[in-house]
């Protein structure tokens, strides 16, 4: 008796763990569908095709869906996945849903879109927002929607400051940041600067290392993915986060993570599709050598990193993440940061690859003297052609 007893026992627990170990698996997972949404509901009605061969990431992976729409991938610790929208769709809602909140089947509802031989994309950067300079903000807003373009891209510093202060001023600046570009008439696509890492320099944030929005995490729980692509009018746009922390301090960089995704994004792209990224510290500026050299805080011009003096406002491995997107036709290369606009030209192996800055929505600024105009650049793409872009100052109506 004492024997049946301990059997059925023993087997219940067995049991018990088998279905913890399924849980478990199930819970490391993050799986789903990408459907043809028709109606544009958001909703997989009946009668709505799956879409093949779709690239989902979670940031480190990146997997295509399956004929049935279908793909899995491991839970990851940005707490995000995103689907990188393909050319001729939009998402029906956000492209990117976050993981950390527990969520284990997430679909993706895709809305077709007349595929665009020709179209037009904004460039802007630094619009610093807070109740202060809220107006400028707007003002990009109505210009930018004057102009009608296909979709708007800012390269960072979307906040006043997040690396200095609390944990309510720094929401308080991501939620303004929110509303207004949700009433912009076509989508907004922002990756972070320096001032979205919340809490960094703790000497003035008092912020704790251990605090859930620290760091980069906070970007993250307000807009996503810190670095991820899209496919619009026969190019391929990929957003990279170019600010690395180092203890309290940033720096220009692009970790390992992120170059391990990026070769992964572009082995999924035809190697005749020209390749723009977008990032908020630039890869190579002259305004640094305008401004002249800084040894004082809070931003000085160089930071020592594991040892290695390095310049702290370009992109310290730059030479990497070039020799990746060198194997494709990168032809654009958009930041901000400097407060400048700027137009950089190298040619090699006969293509042209252009590294453009953009002057700070935040108002005007100035280099050894000269005054750059706050303002965005519009461009023009023909048949995968980008052309050398419009400036459009930020001026009251």
């Amino acid at each position: 008796m004492r024997l049946e007893r301990f059997i059925r026992v023993r087997a219940l627990l067995s049991a018990s763990l088998i279905s913890a170990s399924i849980a478990g698996a199930q819970a490391a997972v993050v799986s789903g569908t990408v459907f043809v949404d028709a109606n544009g509901n958001g909703v997989r009605d009946p009668g709505e095709r799956p879409l093949a061969n779709v690239a989902v990431s979670n940031q480190s992976a990146v997997v295509t869906t399956n004929a049935s729409g279908a793909y899995q991938l491991p839970r990851s610790a940005t707490g995000v996945v995103f689907v990188s929208v393909p050319d001729g769709y939009r998402a029906a809602g956000s492209f990117w849903h976050r993981t950390d909140d527990g969520s284990s089947t997430i679909d993706f509802a895709l809305v077709p879109v007349p595929r665009a031989a020709a179209f037009t994309f904004v460039h802007a950067s630094d619009t610093h927002i807070a109740p202060a300079s809220l107006a400028r903000t707007q003002r990009l807003r109505a210009l930018s929607d004057s102009l009608k373009p296909a979709f708007v891209i800012i390269t960072g510093d979307l906040v006043r400051d997040a690396l200095r202060v609390g944990e309510t001023e720094a929401t308080g600046y991501y939620e303004l940041f929110g509303r207004e570009a949700a009433l912009f008439h076509n989508p907004v696509f922002t990756i972070p600067g320096n001032h979205e890492n919340f809490g960094i320099e703790r000497g003035q944030s008092h912020v704790e290392t251990t605090h859930p929005l620290y760091g980069r995490k906070m970007y993250r729980h307000f807009r996503g993915p810190d670095y991820y692509s899209f496919t619009y009018g026969g190019v391929h746009f990929v957003g990279l986060n170019s600010v690395d922390i180092d203890d309290q301090w940033y720096y220009g960089h692009v970790d390992s993570l992120q170059l391990a995704w990026l070769e992964r994004d572009l082995a999924l792209v035809p190697a005749s599709m020209p390749v723009v990224t977008f990032n908020h510290i630039p890869f190579f500026t002259s305004i640094e050598d305008m401004n002249g050299f800084r040894d004082d805080p809070p931003a000085p011009t160089l930071i020592t990193i594991n040892g290695k003096t390095q310049f702290r406002h370009t992109v310290a491995n730059a030479g990497d993440v070039l020799a990746i997107l060198r194997k494709h036709r990168h032809v654009l290369a958009l930041g901000g940061h400097m407060h400048a606009g700027e137009h950089i030209e190298y040619e090699i192996d006969g293509l042209k690859t252009r590294f453009n800055q953009v002057p700070a929505i935040v108002g005007p600024s100035n280099g050894a003297g000269l005054p750059f105009t706050s303002g965005f650049t519009l461009y023009t793409v023909r048949n995968g052609v980008i052309d050398a872009g419009r400036f459009i100052a930020l001026v009251s109506p």
